[in-house]
Formats: C-alpha cells, structure tokens, sequence
C-alpha cells in the first residue's frame, strides 16, 4: 500500500485487479478546501497504468471546498481513457451535499469497495 499526501488528505492506494483502491484520510482537521486533489489521484492513476478507481470516503466526515468539481473533474479524465471512478463509505452528512449537488447519480455512493466495483445500484446508500 502507497501513501500520498494531497492537499491536507492521506491518500493509502491499494492496487488490486484492474482498479486502484484509494482511501481518504484526514489528518487531524478536513482541509478547507481541495485543489490538486484530481491532478494527483491522475497521475497515481497513469503511473499505475490503471483508470479504475474506487475511493473510499469513511474517513470523510465532511466535504472540503471544492471537493465535488474534483471528483467530477476525475471522473471525466478516467472516462475518457475507458475508465472508471466510484465512491464508498460517505457519511449521511456528505451524501446530502452530493444530492443537493444533483450529483447523486453521477457519483452514487457505494456501501463498500466490492458493491462499488460491481457497479450495482443495489450496492448504493443514494
């Protein structure tokens, strides 16, 4: 497991068969707000060659500024090289944003890693 740092957040990348599995860690306070956050989770992504991701939000308590025009910005590089983004593990308060957002079906949120990468609606809290 690789660990990176990114704008106030711990990024543990766990490679598993074809998908990358990254978990969201804040250390100590929720950063303000995100600005490299799409930029690095790419470049993890490129060098390892895989355009699946699965992040892991259970850690997340709250989403930082700026937090979902990242997710969205990710999620349209990976789909352009065939790929994939999916979220697991937000709290109810995080859920919220994302539906007030109308971005709960763009990014539903998985119960758990494995739910997330059968892409199963049955899988989603949303």
């Amino acid at each position: 497991m690789a660990i990176h740092n990114v704008d106030g957040l711990e990024l543990n990348v766990d490679r598993g068969p074809n998908w990358l599995f990254v978990k969201l860690r804040s250390r100590g306070n929720v950063p303000g707000a995100v600005s490299q956050f799409a930029d690095r989770l790419w470049s993890i992504s490129t060098r390892h060659f895989i355009y699946r991701l699965v992040l892991e939000l259970d850690d997340l308590e709250e989403m930082p500024s700026g937090m979902l025009g990242q997710l969205v910005l990710l999620q349209e590089r990976l789909a352009q090289c065939g790929g994939a983004l999916r979220i697991c593990g937000l709290s109810p308060e995080c859920e919220e944003v994302l539906l007030t957002s109308h971005l709960d079906s763009a990014l539903p949120n998985h119960r758990s890693r494995e739910a997330a990468v059968m892409g199963n609606t049955l899988g989603a809290t949303v």
